[in-house]
């Protein structure tokens, strides 16, 4: 498989996606990198945004199955992983598997379970496997947890730790739509709630697509001078004078493998600094953490990324 090939499914399933859900375009590009980086991906945004529309699509266009928990206050880990029950018949226990055996899971509102549940996912979503009563359980090689989460309403919320964000390769935001996209919105989808078989949308891969696919991004190549304008971006999160704590060495690990998936989705067979600048606030952000003086002033993570964007010279 050529990056080419990735390419041409990037471009048809930036299409497809479009006929549902309007102005995402470059959120589903960073969606498909992380899908083929073997990350996850957090939505953030108020309610009303689509978040959970552009999951389903987003799955259902790659012909992967999809669940969706909505994550309450009293949702138990057994409610995500699953449990060992007794069989009668047999006199044995036999694994009930829960939602989280699937290869897209929608983990709605995140934020509004507590600490117990949220790491439940931590193992499944690092190891890409579930432990339960001692015996391990290997999760497909698709595995990909999309978390929504509301940035607005945090009462009755349990804020993500860190070592829970930094699990997640991607944070990325949805804002509100080009006046445009809410026409064509209202064209489409002003009728009724939205039905995805309405669309007619077709699986353009399935997951037997994936493993050929990593293959080609592992091909990616990497010049010297942009694997330094990685590690350089990175390491600037550690000395800024508004950040208390700054990306972690993983982080570098991320954006590199990040940035490889980016390049070959957009047919490219080697990195370019444009590819790490797209991915540099969704990938960083989240990672790093305010002085308190920062925070009562207002400053906002995403901000300073971007200066740091701007002021850490890319190689030519």
């Amino acid at each position: 498989m050529l990056p080419s090939d990735i390419a041409e499914v990037t471009k048809a399933l930036r299409a497809q996606v479009a006929r549902v859900v309007m102005g995402h375009d470059d959120n589903v590009d960073r969606m498909f990198a992380a899908w083929l980086a073997a990350g996850h991906v957090l939505l953030e945004g108020v309610p009303g945004t689509a978040k959970t529309l552009l999951a389903r699509t987003f799955a259902r266009s790659l012909q992967l199955e999809f669940r969706r928990v909505q994550f309450t206050p009293d949702l138990m880990p057994a409610d995500v992983l699953g449990t060992s029950l007794f069989d009668f018949q047999t006199g044995r226990f036999s694994l009930s598997k829960g939602p989280i055996f699937t290869e897209v899971l929608l983990a709605d509102e995140i934020n509004r379970t507590p600490p117990k549940t949220q790491s439940a996912l931590l193992e499944a979503m690092q190891e890409r496997s579930v432990t339960l009563d001692g015996a391990t359980h290997r999760l497909s090689d698709a595995f990909l947890v999309v978390a929504t989460q509301n940035p607005i309403e945090q009462e009755g919320t349990y804020p993500l730790p860190e070592a829970q964000l930094d699990r997640f390769l991607l944070k990325l935001r949805i804002g509100y739509p080009s006046r445009d996209d809410e026409l064509r919105m209202a064209d489409v989808h002003g009728r009724a709630v939205p039905d995805l078989d309405a669309f007619g949308l077709r699986g353009l891969v399935g997951a037997d697509f994936l493993a050929e696919a990593r293959q080609t991004v592992a091909s990616v190549h990497m010049e010297p001078p942009v694997r330094d304008y990685v590690v350089d971006l990175v390491r600037a999160t550690r000395s800024h004078p508004l950040l208390r704590c700054g990306a972690s060495p993983r982080a570098v690990n991320m954006l590199a493998a990040a940035a490889r998936a980016l390049a070959a989705a957009q047919g490219m067979d080697f990195v370019v600094p444009d590819h790490v600048q797209q991915l540099a606030v969704a990938l960083l952000a989240h990672r790093v953490v305010l002085t308190p003086a920062a925070e009562i002033e207002g400053q906002a993570d995403t901000a300073i990324i971007e200066q740091l964007v701007r002021q850490i010279e890319a190689p030519r």
